[in-house]
């Protein structure tokens, strides 16, 4: 009885990831490797510390359950100011993403220079996390939802304004080249060749923010800029874990509506 050989194995295609290892690729991966084992050290992270805090989360967990419903309605309300301030800020952060979209575009900003700049000042805007600009509109505008609010809108500049300009980069030159042939202004071009092209991108980059603004202005609350944040930050501070619970079930069921509203809205529209 012979059997057969069996097939080679298949070498990767040229260009694949087997034929772009190099020396320093491999010295970049041991690197990485052994800084993330020794960093494992430096946290403290280990078994034996998440094993003893075993019996310390089933107390905590039992002692969330049954939510407690006393203050549902306070909870309500805040949550529904938590999704103004998301909405609100996504709106304004949206509104001014445009332009600076505009000016941070390879192929519509005036100047290389121009360019330049509002590339730095998106990028910085996103670096800063929310909690900090919170922070600052709060000594800025004093507490509450206003604070909260510039913080989201500020945000939404750093996260969408950077994703128009690379969808307004990647937009076809063909009817920008007609109409600059026609005489068309840059606004002109902008308006009636390039917007039209990127308008379902903007949608969808506008939509994900709003998802990732709702959960922002969750704990935006906890440096007193507004929403259901304080509530949950009281809560825990006197030990209310059975009303933390309610609490945080309630942003579950407001984040978890939110995203399915906008996945509804990306899948039927664009």
């Amino acid at each position: 009885m012979t059997t057969e050989a069996p097939a080679p194995l298949r070498s990767l295609p040229p260009g694949r990831f087997g034929e772009r290892i190099n020396p320093m690729g491999f010295a970049l991966a041991v690197a990485a490797a052994a800084f993330i084992l020794v960093s494992f050290n430096q946290v403290g992270l280990s078994w034996e510390r998440i094993v003893s805090g075993g019996p310390g989360l089933a107390r905590l967990v039992g002692q969330m359950f049954p939510p407690d419903l006393s203050r549902l309605e306070p909870v309500l309300l805040s949550l529904f100011e938590t999704f103004q301030m998301a909405a609100v800020g996504t709106a304004l952060g949206v509104f001014f993403s445009v332009p600076l979209a505009v000016m941070a575009s390879r192929k519509h900003a005036p100047h290389a220079a121009i360019r330049v700049a509002f590339r730095g000042l998106i990028a910085f805007f996103r670096t800063v996390p929310d909690l900090i600009w919170a922070l600052v509109f709060v000594i800025a505008v004093g507490l509450g939802p206003a604070a909260g609010t510039l913080a989201i809108m500020i945000d939404t500049i750093g996260f969408c304004a950077r994703f128009f300009a690379e969808a307004m980069e990647e937009a076809d030159d063909g009817p920008q080249e007609a109409l600059s042939a026609m005489g068309a202004s840059r606004m002109g071009i902008l308006l009636g060749a390039v917007f039209p092209q990127v308008m379902p991108s903007f949608i969808a980059t506008s939509l994900f923010a709003l998802e990732k603004a709702t959960r922002s202005s969750v704990v935006l609350g906890l440096v007193g800029a507004g929403g259901i944040g304080i509530e949950l930050k009281v809560a825990m501070d006197f030990f209310s874990y059975d009303l933390a619970c309610m609490i945080i079930l309630s942003i579950f069921i407001l984040v978890l509506a939110v995203e399915q509203a906008s996945g509804w809205l990306r899948a039927k529209y664009l």
